[in-house]
């Protein structure tokens, strides 16, 4: 039996706002999380800038008991803790159980541990006292310690694992739930990701060359999507969760709808075609796109919104490129198109779940956020798409159906299909 998907419960931990009612309101008015770090320039990196969360540490004990609260440094693992018990008291939930909710799985992705609370262990190690580092490391620098944090703080019985698809991660981790529940192998799902871009991590991206560095003394206009002043991408960090439900389970609830999940796709390049580890293979993303639209049984002009990936980097062009070509329209044909990146950075292994939530509020508030920092288009854009389809402003709109997709290192493309719940 195939069933429908919806979305019940959203969580967010973003740069420019932290809850979903201060996230919205930042989204609605182009405002900007990106920082300047006085420690990145301490450290002499090129980009010294971020997107980085107003998040206060000692709020987690309104979340997890004094006992886990103690001996927790995962910066992620806080963000990623905040952002799926928010979504899950969204939903109607409470967190405490005496059994396991056998009916309800989590899927939630991120791409590296913390390094910082590795470097910890690093040091002691290395000072010949491992007998000091505790008991509570282990369960932080594993991968799946979000997901397991999570899981146990809910008492989630079904199926618990982590994903890890670099820029990817999170709209594949809504994905995979989405799967769970429309094949019948679940009635609830918990999906989101985190990260937390600390100085090891920014910096082995600072020397690849691909941040921005121009605009260090300005930080809210650094990142500069679809610009012709994009001079790379600003890092950032959070997380976001998402409540998925089957649509039947929800409706006997009288649960919130915000949205129903339509469809999606992820697959790869191959790392073939001009793809790389860095770089996506186009005829996978104009295929990823267009298995997205399949599965979800629209045809393209439909489509009144794109979430797009869209870094701010030189690979801007081409994802309008393969947009386009998979949609077939171009011109004022095109639908609008965003890049929450304008705001708050690219958050990795977060960014899918966050835009993603942005996304949802879209929908159901009925207006398109703005491009901010778009005072210069990129003129190889405005050739394929017309200026008005890339809003610099608020638009208030019926948005029915909204397509967020997002792209890689490794060559992973994922593609969803939001729509509003009729």
């Amino acid at each position: 039996m195939s069933r429908r998907v919806v979305v019940t419960g959203m969580g967010v931990v973003s740069p420019n706002g932290v809850g979903v009612p201060a996230f919205l309101k930042a989204i609605e008015n182009g405002v900007s999380g990106v920082q300047f770090v006085p420690l990145y320039q301490e450290l002499n990196f090129s980009c010294q800038v971020a997107g980085k969360p107003d998040f206060e540490w000692d709020n987690l004990k309104k979340y997890i008991s004094e006992v886990t609260f103690h001996g927790l440094k995962g910066t992620n693992i806080g963000y990623g803790i905040t952002a799926a018990l928010d979504a899950w008291a969204d939903a109607g939930f409470e967190y405490d159980t005496d059994e396991p909710r056998w009916d309800t799985g989590c899927i939630f992705g991120n791409s590296v541990a913390d390094t910082e609370a590795m470097k910890n262990v690093i040091i002691r190690v290395d000072n010949k006292e491992a007998r000091k580092l505790g008991s509570r490391v282990v369960e932080q620098a594993m991968n799946s310690g979000v997901t397991s944090y999570i899981a146990g703080r809910l008492g989630l019985g079904g199926m618990i694992t982590t994903n890890s698809s670099a820029c990817a991660t999170g709209t594949q981790a809504i994905l995979m739930g989405y799967e769970y529940i429309k094949h019948g192998s679940a009635k609830r799902m918990l999906v989101g990701s985190s990260e937390y871009v600390d100085p090891y991590v920014y910096g082995a991206f600072d020397s690849m060359r691909v941040l921005s560095r121009k605009f260090n003394d300005r930080p809210e206009e650094a990142s500069r999507p679809m610009s012709a002043t994009a001079g790379g991408f600003v890092p950032g960090s959070g997380a976001a969760a998402l409540i998925l439900e089957d649509l039947d389970y929800a409706l006997e609830r009288g649960a919130t709808i915000y949205a129903e999940i339509l469809g999606g796709s992820s697959n790869s390049g191959g790392q073939r075609g001009g793809g790389s580890m860095t770089a996506p293979n186009p005829a996978g993303v104009i295929k990823s796109i267009q298995d997205a639209i399949i599965s979800s049984q629209i045809h393209p002009d439909e489509i009144d919104l794109i979430s797009g990936h869209l870094t701010a980097t030189m690979a801007d062009r081409q994802e309008i490129q393969t947009w386009s070509t998979a949609l077939k329209r171009n011109g004022k044909e095109f639908p609008l198109i965003n890049s929450l990146k304008s705001m708050i950075g690219h958050c990795l292994s977060a960014a899918g779940s966050i835009e993603s939530v942005a996304a949802i509020l879209q929908i159901k508030h009925n207006f398109a956020h703005p491009n901010i920092n778009l005072d210069d288009p990129n003129p190889g854009i405005t050739d394929i798409i017309d200026l008005a389809c890339i809003p610099n402003i608020k638009v208030n709109k019926d948005i029915n159906i909204l397509a967020k997709a997002n792209f890689g290192f490794g060559d992973v493309n994922t593609c969803l299909i939001f729509s509003k719940y009729k």
